[in-house]
C-alpha cells in the first residue's frame, strides 16, 4: 500500500495549532434530532484525540444538497447540539468555512474546543474543486485531516483541493477503512470470496468485471442472479431480469473462466406469484422449475448451505448487497443465514470479512452480525467505486 500519514505523524502537543478535519456529517434528521448517528460516532476518536492534544479542531462537512447557495434548512448549525452531546466537548458554530469572519471566530476559540464550520456546499466552488475556495479554507488552519472515506470518491475543494495547501493526514476512521480495504482486495489472503447482491446487474457491472480478476469465488445474489441464470438458459418466470445485459453476463462468465474464478449461482430458489410478506404461493424449487407466473425472491436453503461450505474454505470475504429481497420476510433468510456463517468464521479467526454499502449494512444489522465482521463500511458510493477498482480522489490526494 502506498503510504499516507496518520494522526501518529502529527506532533504530540498541538497547543496553539488549528487542525481542519473533513468529516461526513450528512446524517438523517427528523424534528431536530439525528435519527442515525453512525457517521458522527465514526469521527469521535479523531476529534477527541486532536482536542486532547490541545488543538483547536475545525470540522468541515457537507450537509445535504444546497446546490452552491446558503439554505438555512441545510446549515450545520443544526448539528451543533448533536455534536456537543456525542463528543462531550465545547462545540461552537462558525458561520462560514472560509474568509475573515470565520478566521475571527477561530481566533477566539479555546484550545481543545471544536468549531463546526458552515456547510462546505454553500459555496459553488466546493463541488467544482475550486482552488481559491480550497486555499481560503486552508487559510483557517495549520494541518488538514481527512476522516471522511464516504466522501473520498468526490474530487471536491474540501477533500482534494485543500491538500495542496496544508500538510495532510488520514484520521482514525479513514485509516481504519483504508487498512480494511487493503486487507480485502489490495493484498488479501487467498482464497478470496466476494458476495455481490442487489437488484440490477447494470449498477454493478463494473464491480463484477473487476472482481472476477481478483477473487477466487464470486457469489452472485439478488435480482442480479436472475440475469446470470437467464444467460445460462434458465427460465426465470416473471422475476426481475435485465435481458439486454445477458451478453455482458456471458462476457463475465468467460472472463471468470480465464481468471480461474468460480461463479456461484443458486440452484434452488424461493419463489412466489406476488411480492408480499409470507405469501400463500410461497415455495422453494430447483431453478429449472420456476413457473411462468412466479418470481424468484431469495436463494434457497440448499444453495445457502453450499455457499457456507465455500466460505469455510476461504480466508477473505468482501460483501456488497443482499442475496434476496431482504426487507420483506421470509426473503431475508438466505442473507441472514450466510451472514451468520461469515460472522462465526470471522469470530473464530479463519476469515477476514469486509462489508459495505447501505443495503448491506442494513442486512447485517438485521442478521445481528454487523459487529462480528472484521470491518463494516458505511460508505455507499465510495465503497462501490473502490470495488470497481477505481482510484478515489480523496485517498489519492492524501497519498500524494
Amino acid at each position: 500500500m502506498t503510504s499516507f500519514k496518520t494522526l501518529d505523524d502529527l506532533p504530540d502537543d498541538l497547543g496553539g495549532k488549528t487542525v481542519l478535519v473533513r468529516c461526513d456529517l450528512n446524517v438523517p434528521m427528523a424534528d431536530g434530532d439525528v435519527t442515525d448517528d453512525t457517521r458522527i460516532r465514526a469521527h469521535l476518536p479523531t476529534l477527541k484525540e486532536l482536542a486532547g492534544k490541545g488543538a483547536k479542531v475545525l470540522v468541515l462537512s457537507h450537509f445535504r444538497r444546497p446546490e452552491g447557495r446558503a439554505q438555512p434548512s441545510m446549515s450545520t448549525a443544526l448539528l451543533v447540539e448533536p455534536m456537543r452531546e456525542r463528543t462531550g466537548l465545547s462545540v461552537r458554530y462558525i458561520e462560514d468555512c472560509q474568509g475573515p469572519e470565520a478566521a475571527r471566530a477561530v481566533s477566539i476559540m479555546l484550545p481543545g474546543a471544536i468549531g463546526l464550520l458552515e456547510n462546505t456546499r454553500f459555496h459553488a466552488g466546493e463541488t467544482a474543486n475550486d482552488a481559491a475556495l480550497a486555499e481560503a479554507m486552508a487559510g483557517l488552519g495549520d494541518y488538514y485531516v481527512n476522516d471522511a472515506f464516504s466522501a473520498a470518491h468526490r474530487a471536491h475543494a474540501s477533500t482534494v483541493g485543500i491538500t495542496q495547501y496544508l500538510p495532510s493526514y488520514a484520521g482514525r476512521a479513514m485509516e481504519a477503512e483504508l487498512k480494511a480495504l487493503e486487507a480485502a482486495l489490495g493484498s488479501p489472503e487467498h482464497p478470496v470470496a466476494a458476495v455481490v447482491g442487489g437488484a440490477k446487474v447494470s449498477t454493478k457491472l463494473a464491480v463484477l468485471e473487476n472482481l472476477v480478476e481478483k477473487v477466487d469465488h464470486l457469489i452472485i445474489g439478488g435480482g442480479m442472479a436472475n440475469t446470470f441464470l437467464a444467460a445460462r438458459g434458465v427460465t426465470v418466470g416473471k422475476s426481475l431480469m435485465e435481458a439486454d445485459l445477458v451478453p455482458q453476463a456471458n462476457d463475465i462468465f468467460a472472463a471468470a473462466d480465464k481468471a480461474d474464478c468460480t461463479i456461484h449461482l443458486p440452484y434452488d430458489v424461493v419463489v412466489a406469484k406476488e411480492f408480499a410478506a409470507h405469501p400463500d404461493s410461497l415455495r422453494t424449487v430447483n431453478v429449472h422449475e420456476v413457473e411462468a407466473d412466479e418470481m424468484i425472491l431469495d436463494i434457497g436453503p440448499s444453495a445457502v448451505e453450499a455457499l457456507a461450505d465455500v466460505l469455510k474454505t476461504c480466508r477473505t470475504l468482501v460483501w456488497n448487497g443482499p442475496l434476496g429481497a431482504f426487507e420483506t420476510e421470509p426473503f431475508d433468510r438466505a442473507t441472514v443465514s450466510l451472514a451468520q456463517t461469515a460472522a462465526a468464521l470471522t469470530k473464530e479467526g479463519s476469515l477476514t470479512s469486509v462489508a459495505g454499502g447501505g443495503d448491506t449494512v442494513a442486512a447485517l444489522n438485521q442478521a445481528g452480525v454487523a459487529g462480528d465482521f472484521s470491518f463494516v463500511s458505511t460508505a455507499g458510493g465510495a465503497f462501490l467505486e473502490w470495488m470497481e477498482g477505481k482510484a478515489l480522489p480523496g485517498v489519492a490526494a492524501l497519498r500524494d
